[in-house]
């Protein structure tokens, strides 16, 4: 018996694991206008708390990437990429606006300030590109940035 009510939980606990029983990230497609600003607003406040953790539950499992000129795909590559890019990003702050969507696409413009580790001040400019998946998580995320270099006292994003 007790062979059986392990073999029932390892079942249960392996099912967890699988991507069809991931839960659902609300809002979910088809989007509303406020579903997609929603998700445009989770996705500032994720990116600016710069914990890998919190930021990759928004992508499904296999999620594809392009980042400027990287292409990689999956949670671990995508953890990676951004302890690379916050390390060498420093004292980042992002804000994101809601372009257009369709049903399951969202289109967003960015404006991001950093430093670098020699005290050299940039604003990074750009576009993306979100499709997700019914469970509300993103599958693809495309994105093209553009970096000025600027002076402390041009910062405007705080």
């Amino acid at each position: 018996e007790t062979n059986t009510e392990t073999l029932v939980m390892l079942r249960r606990c392996r099912c967890l694991l699988l991507p069809h029983h991931v839960a659902p990230r609300p809002p979910l497609p088809p989007f509303s206008l406020e579903d997609a600003q929603k998700k445009v607003q989770m996705a500032e406040d994720a990116w600016n708390t710069r914990n890998p953790e919190i930021v990759v539950k928004a992508y499904s499992e296999d999620c594809t990437w392009r980042n400027r000129a990287e292409f990689f795909q999956g949670h671990e590559a995508i953890k990676e990429f951004l302890m690379r890019k916050w390390d060498r990003e420093q004292d980042y702050k992002l804000k994101k606006f809601y372009f257009a969507h369709t049903a399951n696409r969202i289109a967003v413009t960015f404006a991001y300030e950093y430093h670098d580790d020699s005290g050299n001040w940039f604003r990074a400019y750009g576009n993306e590109l979100w499709t997700f998946n019914e469970k509300g998580l993103m599958t693809d995320r495309n994105a093209s940035i553009n970096d000025v270099r600027i002076s402390p006292d041009q910062r405007q994003i705080s």
